[in-house]
């Protein structure tokens, strides 16, 4: 199939060459013109036969949106625009509505795999109709993981259930990597086991904690066993917040998650200031002693 990308950053780029050798025709825009097919949305468009189909991989919120408007712009009746970025799933729907105006289809897919896809394929998670996903479906048999029926999904006909389903996905990959650094945090600091890089590797084969996070894990601590070289500094991409956000609007407890997300905005505190509260209070009612600034 011919297919425009927007975005071909280290996502993108990956399943650019993917989608290639698969035998498909892609099209990419990127703002950096080196790596670009195209000089612009327009002529991305234009290079493209109808009926159109474009992927978009940019950055959630206002790129996603304004590309998405400027895509509406430039596609007619019958085109498709599918949205592959971490987008919040509530502007799945404004989206699909706004192209729906002119007759565009629209398609969310929830994409997983980091770095690793080119090689190994992407995990698709996708909403839309049938008639929308059709359109599409070589280019996500070509990016999904290749020998199983596993790696793709159609997660509802709605727009905004393939990106729901990714960002209770990424809530989930939170809380997981929070026991897995909690885990290695007390082996690594109590002195009565020996080469922790080893145990963890050991976790690997016939235990129920075996994962590919666990692997990564073990990579990053042969290399650098104490993790000496890296900050204790953990970004959030918004996706941990909006299942939080999803299980107190529908009342799901979810406490291993949300303790999960928190623990990420600890990790951005040199000196915490509730600790100093609590330091004060242990001070007050017990005589604690109270460390100085």
């Amino acid at each position: 199939m011919d297919i425009g990308l927007v975005g071909l950053g280290k996502m993108g780029g990956n399943m650019r060459q993917r989608l290639r050798d698969a035998g498909h025709t892609v099209v990419g825009y990127d703002r950096n013109q080196e790596i670009s097919d195209a000089t612009s949305l327009a002529d991305m468009v234009a290079k493209l036969p109808s009926p159109k189909v474009v992927w978009v991989m940019v950055p959630a919120g206002e790129p996603t949106r304004s590309t998405i408007a400027e895509l509406k712009e430039l596609l007619g009746e019958g085109d498709l625009v599918v949205d592959g970025g971490n987008s919040k799933y509530t502007d799945d729907a404004v989206n699909a509505a706004s192209l729906a105006e002119k007759g565009i289809g629209f398609v969310d897919c929830g994409v997983s795999g980091g770095v690793w896809g080119l090689k190994n394929g992407y995990a698709l998670m996708y909403g839309g109709s049938d008639a929308d996903a059709a359109k599409v479906m070589p280019a996500f048999e070509a990016l999904k993981p290749a020998g199983t029926e596993d790696g793709l999904v159609h997660c509802g006909q709605k727009p905004g259930a393939g990106h729901f389903a990714k960002m209770v996905h990424n809530g989930i990959e939170y809380a997981m990597m929070q026991a897995y650094a909690e885990g290695w945090e007390l082996l690594d600091k109590v002195d009565l086991v020996d080469n922790v890089p080893e145990i963890f590797a050991s976790w690997r084969t016939g235990t129920v904690v075996r994962s590919w996070l666990l692997d990564l894990l073990v990579e990053q601590l042969r290399a650098d066993e104490h993790l000496a070289k890296i900050a204790g500094y953990a970004e959030d991409s918004g996706e941990g917040r909006w299942t939080v956000e999803a299980a107190i609007d529908n009342a799901v407890p979810m406490p291993a998650i949300s303790a999960s997300l928190f623990a990420r905005f600890v990790s951005r505190q040199d000196d915490s200031p509730a600790m100093k509260a609590i330091a004060a209070m242990r001070n007050g009612f017990g005589g604690h002693a109270v460390k100085a600034e």
